[in-house]
């Protein structure tokens, strides 16, 4: 009976977890857990622009400025720079140009890599061959100069790399147009390109840890710049290290391999599976802020404050392409934040009478918490400007027709009930160009499109249906028919194919066009063809989004910037909307600093943008984040991607809720195993019974 009885006594002597994925020397320790979902394309700083990228990149490097992590609005300060960037504005050659000066503090180091080894600079492919990851060779380090970064910036010229913002960039940088032809030139297949050899005027090195950065003409949002990735410093040596023999063979690259000065640095990369980003033993340590906004120090946002950063030692990222599992091992405690999946929704929060979203019970019962923020973006209903029937283009009485069937529209597509629909009324609806958050944004009744809303009860109120029909006949499509034809309006939404989810979001569609009698006819593509037809103007309404780079509201204005049309420039402007009057007011506003004059041009700009509709509506989304308890330094910062560094966990609590929340249930394994006895033991009885009982005699022979 002991080989029954010592499972039992071991399961209920157990007080581990024992689904725990982790190994077993994590515990105790500063971790954080956190997942991702689409494996990263580049972590070249030239070529990163995707913000699941962001989350790797800008824990590793470093541009001179960065975002104040508390503050709101948003605040730019020092990173490696020793004070913010001087500006001077010159005349060089008979034009104005913008001359900004940056200093970097002194004593900062590159993580430690083997690039600053010269001995590896001369690697041959057996050598590459035998590594498995570059970290296996010796490694060194060396201070940062300015040299890093007027090397990276010369790279967003480089003729065998693929940057993203070149082409505005070479817009403003003196002589980065005429660079990148020169590099193209000089360039030769298979050979490293050292850019130190080939001069930029748009740079200007002062000394070891200074230099300059001209532009042409003024250009007040470069300053944003500054504090993304494009900027931050390239040491030659990584290029020259990474372009060696074999190496691309074994994905050894700058976009596969970061090398940095920041808090952490990339020690696993594993897209498929798993990515670890572990803490520089070089970084200097930034002292966490010591201010911020009304109720941060309530909040406990500034306990840390003045510590040294980071305070987490790790941080391992684990791919999950499904929402369920993510959503399970996040409730299990296995991952310190989540997102909330519309399936999930309803489990995790709750909304008001007032419709205010706030934790369900059982996420509060458990300590989570849920953080909200308005994101800097807007997805909106675009009217190509071309189309002849939701266009102006053409101007005289025809663009006034289109005007007012584009207000209808406007007014009986209900964003509103969308955004309760398909996002959980995660999202806010538009009014206006303008990201909440950003200048030049307004949030009272002034803010309010008048078009399409009226003020009532300190709230915005969508204007009755009969508004819409009202317009639409006066467009010349009474009843939704051409009063001219007589024939049924018909209206195109280009969009791109998503999978099963697309009908009932199709048949929404079909809905809102309907409360005006208009036919709605989806044409739906892949995303390849989808943005083939936008960059010929080949399309009439079309779903899109966009993110801020940076918090200016002219990130958002020249959208709609008739020199930004896509059909003529391949710009961003993809409506292809035209409006001179805006236009002159966009090349006074993108170049002023935020005052009350700057405001009042804003919001007449906005004003022509409501008139003319060129975007039919849309949604600004809300972001919905859960966190444990024992993650703390919490605050949304859409536009700061390198949070990690301030944030810290509580790794002796998170055991404990572990431990709690992932307790087996043992009755069932012990009622198996009591029914094994049951039918084993009498069987077992029986058997020693046999054996103990006395053989009987056998007769002799012709007894």
């Amino acid at each position: 009976m002991r080989a029954i009885l010592l499972p039992v006594f071991f399961l209920f002597g157990c007080a581990e977890v024992w689904n725990d994925p982790y190994p077993a020397s994590d515990r105790g320790q500063k971790v954080l857990y956190s997942v991702f979902s689409e494996r990263p394309k580049h972590l070249d700083p030239a070529q990163s622009y995707a913000t699941d990228e962001s989350q790797f990149t800008m824990q590793v490097y470093e541009p001179v400025l960065q975002y104040h992590y508390l503050k709101r609005p948003y605040q730019l300060i020092p990173n490696t720079a020793a004070a913010l960037p001087e500006l001077r504005i010159e005349q060089r050659g008979g034009e104005t140009v913008s001359v900004y000066e940056i200093r970097l503090q002194p004593g900062i180091r590159f993580q430690p890599h083997p690039a600053f080894v010269p001995g590896n600079l001369t690697l041959d492919r057996r050598q590459v061959a035998a590594l498995a990851s570059p970290y296996g060779l010796p490694l060194g380090t060396r201070e940062l100069t300015a040299d890093d970064y007027i090397y990276q910036i010369k790279r967003l010229a480089h003729p065998q790399l693929q940057v993203p913002i070149f082409g505005l960039m070479s817009e403003y940088i003196v002589g980065l147009k005429a660079y990148a032809a020169a590099l193209k030139a000089a360039a030769r297949p298979s050979e490293w390109l050292d850019l130190r050899q080939h001069a930029l005027p748009g740079v200007e090195r002062v000394d070891a840890h200074t230099y300059r950065v001209i532009l042409k003409g003024r250009y007040p949002q470069f300053q944003y710049w500054l504090a993304m990735h494009f900027f931050a410093p390239i040491p030659w040596e990584a290029e020259k290290f990474f372009h060696q023999p074999g190496m691309a063979e074994k994905n050894f690259t700058l976009d596969w391999w970061p090398v940095g000065t920041g808090p952490y640095m990339l020690t696993e990369n594993n897209p498929n599976s798993r990515m670890t980003l572990v803490r520089n033993p070089n970084y200097r340590g930034q002292p966490y802020p010591s201010e911020g906004e009304a109720g941060d120090a309530a909040a406990g946002l500034l306990a840390d404050a003045g510590k040294p950063m980071p305070f987490i030692e790790r941080a391992v990222y684990t791919r999950e392409k499904e929402a369920i599992p993510l959503w399970n091992k996040f409730l299990q405690g296995y991952y310190d934040s989540s997102g909330i999946s519309s399936d999930n929704f309803d489990q995790a929060v709750r909304i008001s009478l007032e419709g205010e979203p706030g934790l369900s019970p059982e996420m509060e019962a458990n300590g989570i918490r849920m953080e909200t923020s308005v994101e800097p973006t807007l997805f909106y209903l675009g009217a190509n400007w071309l189309d002849p029937v939701v266009g102006s283009a053409m101007g005289g009485a025809a663009a006034e027709r289109a005007r007012k069937l584009r207000q209808a529209l406007a007014i009986a597509i209900d964003w509103e009930e969308y955004l309760q629909v398909f996002a959980n009324g995660r999202g806010v609806p538009s009014h206006g160009p303008i990201a909440p958050g950003l200048f030049g944004y307004r949030d009272d009744a002034g803010g309010i499109n008048p078009v399409t809303h009226e003020w009532k009860d300190g709230k915005a109120v969508r204007r009755p249906l009969a508004t819409a029909k009202k317009l639409l006949a006066e467009a010349g499509y009474p009843d939704g028919r051409d009063e001219r034809t007589g024939q049924p309006l018909v209206l195109y939404l280009d969009t791109t194919t998503r999978g099963p989810g697309d009908k009932a979001l199709m048949d929404w569609w079909r809905k809102q066009f309907a409360r005006l009698a208009i036919q709605f006819e989806p044409r739906q593509t892949d995303w390849n063809r989808f943005q083939e037809k936008l960059r010929k103007g080949n399309t009439q309404l079309f779903m899109v989004g966009w993110r801020a780079d940076y918090p200016d509201p002219e990130n958002f204005l020249f959208l709609l910037n008739g020199a930004q049309a896509r059909a003529k420039t391949q710009g961003e402007n993809a409506s292809n909307y035209s409006n001179p009057e805006y236009d002159a007011l966009f090349a006074q506003v993108r170049h002023m600093a935020n005052t009350p004059q700057r405001q009042q041009l804003i919001d007449r700009m906005v004003d022509l943008f409501r008139r003319d509709a060129p975007w039919i509506g849309g949604f600004h989304r809300k972001s919905f984040d859960l966190y444990h308890g024992w993650l703390g330094n919490l605050k949304p910062n859409e536009m700061a991607d390198n949070k990690l560094k301030y944030l810290k966990v509580d790794p002796e609590r998170r055991a404990a809720m572990r431990l709690a929340w992932n307790r087996p249930v043992l009755w069932p394994v012990l009622l198996g195993i009591l029914l094994a006895a049951a039918a084993v033991v009498p069987a077992w009885l029986a058997y020693r019974r046999r054996e103990r009982m006395a053989a009987r005699p056998v007769p002799a022979a012709g007894a």
